[in-house]
């Protein structure tokens, strides 16, 4: 069966890209708690943060905090969440990064919080967009 996030990867999957580059691909998690709801993920297939090789931390680290700042800045938000499941709650096996925007009395308590769809493909695409937008043009360091 094929990793979901490696069909992402190679663009056989539908999903919401933000960034790719030759470390990592960044795109719209499908049920995203909140409009804005990234998720990063290195190009190449590993399980688990601890499967990453070292010499693809710093560099694959570069990419989620841009897309931190990009997910705050696009979505107005006051701050985010970035966290990574390994293994135990982890729904696919392929190491990912979620990048959460976060507000005040945004109603996120705990870990247990309701995930919710895009409305259509439309608000998908465009909240890509407002992402994408926001992203810095500096360069990132090589993978």
């Amino acid at each position: 069966m094929e990793c979901i996030f490696c069909a992402a990867v190679a663009g056989t999957a539908p999903v919401h890209r933000v960034l790719a580059d030759e470390v990592a691909v960044a795109f719209l998690d499908h049920r995203p708690l909140f409009p804005g709801h990234v998720l990063v993920v290195p190009r190449d297939h590993v399980e688990t943060l601890s499967d990453l090789p070292p010499a693809l931390v710093g560099p694959f680290f570069a990419r989620v905090q841009r897309v931190a700042g990009a997910v705050e800045a696009g979505m107005a938000a006051a701050g985010s969440f970035v966290a990574a499941n390994n293994r135990i709650s982890q729904s696919v096996p392929h190491l990912h990064f979620h990048v959460v925007p976060r507000n005040p009395k945004d109603g996120l308590r705990g870990f247990f919080w309701p995930r919710t769809r895009y409305r259509d493909e439309a608000h998908a695409a465009g909240t890509a967009a407002q992402v994408r937008a926001a992203m810095p043009s500096d360069p990132l360091p090589p993978g």
